[in-house]
């Protein structure tokens, strides 16, 4: 059988427009619809949209863990939880926090104000003791007046703890206590009363400090982490970077020559000059701390914080978090020297997160950014201070930094500590 009909040998060719449709009793298959059918046309895919769409649902995946809530998953303390980055923020939170919360502490500010008085402690265990540019005495008195330069106050007086090691040379203790006073007295405050243990040798790094101070206000300000709003200046007084690539290079233990010095110093004289020259903070209504209206550069500075553990990047991402904004930093406008840099570079380290000990970043309205940059270049600690972001309402509680390849990426705190013991 060929199919052919009437024997010719040709297949017969069927108009299968003009076939009949299937009688109901030839079963329920249908005879497919040949005609032609108009096309809908191809959707091109959104290449715009589909970023997008990935990019939220990062920033989702961010936000949900985020709302978990710190919790301590190790069961000993590591290096990384002293580092000032993710590990030490969870055990703030999941432990200090939590045994000791009350109003004061949940602000998590650089001290305590209360009244008329500001209040902070620190301990100091880097390792060397001594680095060029300064040790850990003057690193313990710039500290703690630092800390409480950030809260707005004049710093006063200082109390200063010893641990120290059995053994450890007395010339050496001699060496510290004098820097702690040569830094005493550039900074104004003095140290007032104190403490000294001894351990056995070889339970200690030779000699731990804790200094903790008190200040006063003698100007009305509110600055907090938690006061940064859309259209806000980011500024850094300064080169960063360089003390924690110091200390770095000087226990000598990689193969890197660098002219390189600690930028300890205190920062209470640069605070009073920028707060002279814009103001202290803002209610939320806009007026003032002192109840004045708040224009001009009055009333500009939103929040203050010195650049120590995590660097930079760390201190913006507290502010982020704090105030429910977006902090879009300029990769080519942030400050670093060369010799920093290329120390970075080699070390596999973004200098955004290297810590610093004479610098600080502020936060100040957009239209007193130009005062406020100008009141810090009038002194010789802010020489070289740089606008290097400002403040978005989108996303929330993230940091982007624009780099210098035309990119956006996320600056996210730290795991792990890239420099241990550096103050």
């Amino acid at each position: 059988m060929n199919g052919a009909k009437g024997g010719t040998g040709r297949v017969e060719e069927h108009d299968v427009r003009k076939m009949d449709p299937p009688r109901s009793g030839d079963g329920d298959r249908q005879m497919p619809d040949l005609r032609e059918e108009p096309h809908a046309p191809r959707r091109t895919p959104d290449l715009k949209e589909e970023a997008r769409g990935r990019e939220q649902q990062v920033l989702d995946r961010i936000e949900r863990v985020r709302r978990r809530g710190a919790r301590v998953r190790e069961d000993r303390i590591t290096l990384a939880h002293g580092a000032g980055g993710k590990a030490t923020h969870t055990l703030i939170e999941a432990v200090f926090l939590e045994s000791f919360r009350n109003p004061m502490l949940e602000t998590l500010e650089d001290g305590a104000v209360t009244g008329e008085l500001a209040f902070t402690t620190d301990a100091f265990v880097v390792t060397p003791l001594f680095f060029p540019g300064g040790d850990i005495g003057d690193l313990a008195v710039n500290g703690t007046v630092n800390d409480l330069a950030m809260c707005g106050a004049r710093p006063r007086y200082l109390s200063a703890g010893f641990i120290l090691e059995e053994g450890f040379p007395v010339a050496d203790l001699r060496r510290i206590t004098a820097s702690m006073a040569e830094a005493a007295r550039v900074a104004g405050v003095w140290i007032v009363t104190g403490d000294t243990k001894v351990v056995e040798r070889g339970k200690a790094d030779g000699c731990y400090v804790t200094t903790s101070g008190i200040g006063t206000f003698d100007r009305p300000v509110r600055l907090s982490a938690a006061r940064a709003r859309p259209g806000d200046a980011v500024i850094v007084s300064g080169p960063i970077g360089e003390h924690g690539i110091t200390v770095m290079l000087a226990r000598g233990e990689l193969d890197i020559e660098a002219d390189l010095y600690s930028d300890t110093a205190p920062l209470n004289a640069l605070v009073g000059l920028l707060l002279d020259a814009c103001g202290g903070g803002r209610d939320d209504d806009g007026r003032d701390s002192d109840g004045r209206d708040g224009h001009g550069g009055s009333g500009a500075v939103r929040c203050l914080r010195d650049a120590t553990r995590g660097g930079v990047a760390t201190i913006v991402n507290e502010i982020a978090e704090a105030s429910r904004v977006a902090v879009v930093l300029d990769e080519d406008a942030v400050p670093v020297r060369p010799a920093v840099r290329g120390a970075c570079e080699l070390l596999g380290i973004d200098p955004l997160y290297v810590a610093c000990e004479g610098r600080m970043v502020a936060v100040v309205a957009g239209d007193s950014a130009e005062a406020a940059l100008a009141a810090l270049r009038s002194h010789p600690l802010g020489s070289d201070a740089a606008i290097i972001g400002r403040i978005n309402d989108d996303p929330p509680g993230l940091v982007l930094l624009r780099t210098s390849f035309g990119g956006t990426r996320i600056v996210d705190l730290l795991v792990g500590d890239p420099l241990p013991r550096i103050c």
